[in-house]
């Protein structure tokens, strides 16, 4: 049965957390709007439809995705835009204002399938592979209303075939005679059935049995899969989503004549069911028609939809599942997948909306998703930029300076521990899937550190290169926090509440973490020898009077904000 919805209006705390992990980033004006909404009308703006982003372009202007592929040695580059570019949409660049935070959860949708149906940058090493395979999970990130082909299982199809994908786990060296078992094997383990819920999956003895599928499956799948590679013109187009997709490997004729065309049998856990090639000799149509049996057959059993929703679950709600909810919330969302023809925007949306997902702000300590999950990298990134309102470069009309930017922050991230769209193996991030740490691979002494620099780093405006991302907090408080700024204390409670993610509507931070808080506002005129906090009301006031005094002004606010910013509590979301 459904998950039972949240009632009433949100207010600001349940908005800036569903915001938070439905988004890359909200402003205070989104969170505040939000306050206002239902959770059915919150998610109805968030999963409404709106324009693509365009496509790349080279520094110099021009697409580049649809030209004829250059040379290798060439290619680096635009696979550096490439990724770029993405970091580029997840903080909104171009986009309208009343467009954002739709935007920001189709890419937050998008994102989270990349975590699912991994890539790897460097293996695949082709930036038009990249980005059409980014364009492939963006168009099924949502439903498309009506489409019954925009579904979670017509995606596992499409990527079996996919260019990036049949090099990442080599399945253009899948071939009659000799089968690579690469894909297949991540097929059934990573991107479908998956092997259960860790440590509670019920213990097999027998050689080759994965809980719910066999080495005899696997190796049955890799024929299924066999004799396609990818296209390096990437002329041929799937007739479904008009992108470039991989090709048969065929002879006169179009006979795929390196593709197994025998009868494949599957063993109890699919049923015994036997997957037999609709032509004979094998063509690119037979072998799609192969494919999609196989993955009917996969999405068949119900422990696939379970495995999906424990992904889904994860990277919106928390990490760990235990048996009570395995047996209650994910069942209940994977009969909704199952219901939905496998569509995961419903599924995603009835997640989000549910007491369940906001019944952690309450004041049970044994309700801990609000504020657990360590915010990776990205979040990180974007999250605090899209907050302050940092507006990037047009990388239409100002393209260059978009990349150098763009660049530094993907600097950034890998300094923090996350190389961006090239995660260190094909199950992807270890923080979205690696037991038991999950999210706790983002904290290390090093990468604690670089996620210090890159607060102070964006947080200070003095002596910075023009590649370099930084804000104005002096700018940014004076529209968005003036009413409170002659308090330091209530400005400090004022900013507190929608950066931190606080446990209930009305709790807020400790009257020791406030003074702390303050004591850093106020740093700067005890060096001075100031009285305070008069001399943060003389700067404040005198701000766009007095030179000195803006200076005064913007140095307090750097120290507060970096404060709060390398806190613990802004590490969680």
């Amino acid at each position: 049965m459904p998950l039972a919805p949240f009632s009433g209006t949100l207010g600001k705390k349940a908005s800036a957390h569903l915001l938070r992990r439905a988004t890359f980033g909200a402003t205070k004006t989104d969170i505040d709007t939000f306050a206002g909404y239902s959770a059915t009308q919150a998610l109805n703006e968030l999963f409404r439809s709106v324009a693509l982003p365009a496509a790349p372009v080279l520094p110099g202007g021009g697409a580049w995705v649809n030209t004829a592929p250059i040379p290798d040695e060439d290619d680096a580059g635009q696979q550096a835009y490439f990724i770029q570019w993405w970091l580029g949409q997840l903080l909104h660049t171009n986009v309208a204002p009343a467009d954002r935070m739709a935007f920001s959860t189709r890419e937050r949708v998008t994102f989270f399938l990349h975590t699912h149906l991994t890539t790897i940058q460097e293996v695949v090493d082709s930036s038009r592979a990249l980005y059409f395979q980014n364009a492939l999970l963006r168009r099924y990130a949502f439903d498309g209303g009506a489409d019954p082909l925009l579904n979670i299982r017509d995606l596992t199809k499409k990527i079996c075939i996919d260019n990036a994908m049949l090099i990442l786990l080599d399945g253009r060296l899948n071939v009659k005679g000799s089968p690579n078992e690469n894909f297949a094997r991540e097929l059934f383990e990573l991107y479908t059935i998956g092997k259960g819920l860790s440590g509670q999956e019920p213990a097999s003895t027998t050689p080759g049995d994965y809980t719910y599928y066999t080495e005899q499956d696997v190796q049955a799948a890799a024929l299924v899969l066999s004799g396609f590679t990818n296209d390096i013109t990437f002329a041929t187009l799937d007739a479904d989503t008009g992108l470039p997709r991989g090709k048969a490997k065929t002879t006169t004729g179009n006979v795929a004549n390196q593709h197994d065309n025998s009868v494949k049998q599957f063993s109890a856990r699919m049923g015994n069911t036997v997957i037999t090639p609709n032509a004979t000799p094998a063509t690119e149509d037979s072998i799609i028609d192969e494919i999609s049996q196989l993955i009917n057959m996969i999405y068949a059993q119900p422990e696939t939809a379970k495995n999906i929703c424990r992904k889904i679950y994860r990277f919106f709600v928390y990490h760990e599942i235990t048996v009570a909810i395995d047996n209650s919330i994910i069942a209940d969302l994977a009969a909704t997948l199952v219901a939905n023809n496998y569509k995961i925007e419903p599924v995603i949306k009835e997640l989000l909306g549910s007491q369940h997902f906001y019944d952690s702000m309450d004041a049970s300590v044994d309700n801990d998703n609000f504020g657990a999950l360590i915010k990776s990298p990205l979040d990180l990134v974007c999250g605090t930029l899209n907050f302050f309102e940092y507006e990037m470069p047009d990388f239409i009309s100002n393209t260059q300076s978009f990349y150098d930017k763009a660049e530094s922050l993907v600097r950034s991230m890998a300094d923090q521990g996350m190389k961006f769209v090239n995660p260190y193996d094909v199950a992807g991030y270890e923080a979205y899937h690696q037991y038991p740490l999950f999210n706790r691979h983002w904290i290390n002494t090093n990468a604690l550190t670089q996620r210090y620099k890159f607060i102070l780093d964006t947080m200070t405006t003095e002596n910075m290169n023009d590649e370099a991302v930084t804000l104005d907090l002096l700018d940014y408080y004076s529209d968005r926090f003036a009413g409170n700024a002659l308090d330091p204390d209530a400005l400090v409670r004022d900013v507190a509440s929608y950066l931190f993610p606080l446990s209930t509507e009305t709790t807020e931070i400790t009257t020791a973490r406030l003074d702390w808080f303050t004591l850093q506002f106020m740093k700067l005129g005890e060096v001075l020898n100031q009285a305070q906090p008069a001399f943060w009301q003389f700067s404040w006031t005198n701000r766009d009077t007095i030179a000195a005094s803006k200076e005064d002004a913007r140095g307090m606010l750097q120290d507060k904000i970096n404060t709060m910013l390398q806190s613990p509590e802004y590490q969680l979301f």
